[in-house]
């Protein structure tokens, strides 16, 4: 008898545990989709923005870029600095490059 009711509890406890597993507001039938893995998000990374060119004397050239005084050389928001003349920045990432011009060459008059 007391086997019984052993087996019957733990019939039970074991029935109740598993129900409580399942979410009781589903539909019917209904399972929980599987965890796919997240796929990695690509980084953008934007074209700085060229705010200023300055050359001394001797034609070595600076510019600033996003703020930030840069040479040649050197890398501002993941792109690296090629070449700086007096009229334009050259800055190149990932095989490509862009040549930034702090004033557009259509004039109006």
């Amino acid at each position: 008898m007391v086997v019984k009711l052993l087996g019957v509890l733990f019939v039970t406890v074991f029935s109740a545990s598993c129900w409580a597993a399942q979410d009781p507001t589903a539909p019917l039938g209904w399972e929980k989709p599987k965890q796919t893995q997240s796929k990695k998000k690509a980084v953008v990374y934007r074209v700085p923005t060229l705010q200023s060119i300055v050359c001394s004397d001797n034609s070595t050239c600076k510019a600033i870029l996003n703020g930030k005084v840069v040479a040649t050389g050197e890398t501002v928001s993941g792109y690296k600095v090629t070449r700086i003349e007096s009229e334009r920045v050259t800055v190149s990432r990932g095989g490509k490059q862009w040549n930034l011009e702090l004033f557009s060459l259509d004039i109006k008059q």
